[in-house]
């Protein structure tokens, strides 16, 4: 990414200003090695109000505006034209890292006295942006408040080319869209939702857990989930997966994912299940709708069978009189 000299610039731009107009200016923007100061920090040390601070920021800009910044109109067209390459709306932190790098006091002190460029601020839904177009801006901020309440109707994680079909938009700079919303973020395996939900941001083990059987997709052994998720205590990690619902014991410390098609319970309430809804079947029945959701030992079916269940002269077993 192109970098310029904005130091040499800014230097070049304040040199006809009044001492006290330069003081303001490197104070309010952090030039030359200066912190950046609030107006009533810079007024207390001047003894005078914050507001004849503002008035004499504002004159020193003018005063910019009118004789220099012509000067150094090609470094303006720079900054115009990197913004037009993303659709005239850009993230503070993409635009400071792209363009600012060991600058970035003095980049932000250039786009703010280019009248090209406007600064919106962060709040609850966004952060910080730069936009060359307001127009544009009100396009994105409504196409991302959009997604979000498609997030929030359909509860659904999506990709960006699914998210670029669903909303008609171009697939090239919807990335750097998302990025600007406060609402939604993306996951490892690149796909979109609500940062609130724990696919997006994991905050407790069984959320870190679940992300692991996404990835995977396929049952695991706690101790091999564990060896996914950083810094966690194996023993713990078996408590949650055992008290969270959406997770199924399997096996022996085996766990699979109750939305894949596992249901809750014990080899013998399993085929219990099994008999209830499709009537007597034969051992081997059985035994195949077994493994398709315990691994279990053929014994193990067995000696739940002849336990709980009533084998009749057609080999086929149903359920006793009795209620397990």
């Amino acid at each position: 990414m192109l970098t310029l000299d904005y130091k040499s610039v800014c230097k070049d731009l304040i040199s006809h200003l009044s001492d006290r107009e330069k003081q303001v200016i490197k104070r309010r923007f952090g030039l030359e090695g200066k912190n950046v100061e609030t107006l009533q920090a810079i007024g207390d040390d001047f003894g005078v109000t914050r507001e004849r601070i503002r008035q004499i920021e504002k004159r020193a800009i003018n005063k910019i505006k009118e004789k220099s910044l012509s000067k150094h109109k090609k470094i303006f067209d720079v900054f115009f034209s990197y913004f037009k390459k993303f659709n005239d709306v850009v993230k503070e932190e993409k635009i400071l890292k792209d363009l600012g790098k060991s600058q970035v006091h003095e980049l932000l002190f250039l786009l703010s006295i280019d009248g090209r460029f406007f600064r919106i601020n962060e709040d609850e839904n966004f952060y910080s942006l730069w936009t060359t177009n307001k127009k544009a801006w009100e396009s994105v901020k409504s196409l991302l408040l959009n997604i979000v309440n498609f997030f929030k109707r359909e509860r659904k994680l999506m990709s960006v080319k699914e998210l670029s079909v669903k909303f008609k938009v171009k697939e090239n700079n919807l990335c750097e869209v998302l990025e600007i919303s406060r609402l939604i973020g993306k996951n490892k395996r690149e796909l979109y939702g609500l940062r609130e939900w724990p696919e997006i941001n994991p905050k407790r083990i069984s959320d870190k857990a679940y992300l692991v059987f996404q990835e995977l997709k396929k049952p695991l052994h706690f101790t091999e989930i564990a060896k996914f998720i950083e810094r966690v205590n194996v023993k713990s990690l078996h408590n949650e997966l055992i008290k969270d619902q959406r997770f199924v014991l399997v096996g022996r410390g085996i766990y699979a994912l109750r939305e894949w098609g596992y249901f809750p319970g014990d080899v013998k309430d399993v085929i219990f299940k099994f008999l209830q809804e499709e009537g007597p079947l034969t051992k081997e029945e059985i035994f195949e709708k077994i493994k398709k959701q315990r691994f279990v030992k053929e014994s193990t079916v067995l000696i739940n069978l002849a336990k709980y269940f009533k084998r009749e002269n057609d080999g086929k077993y149903r359920i006793k009189t009795a209620q397990i």
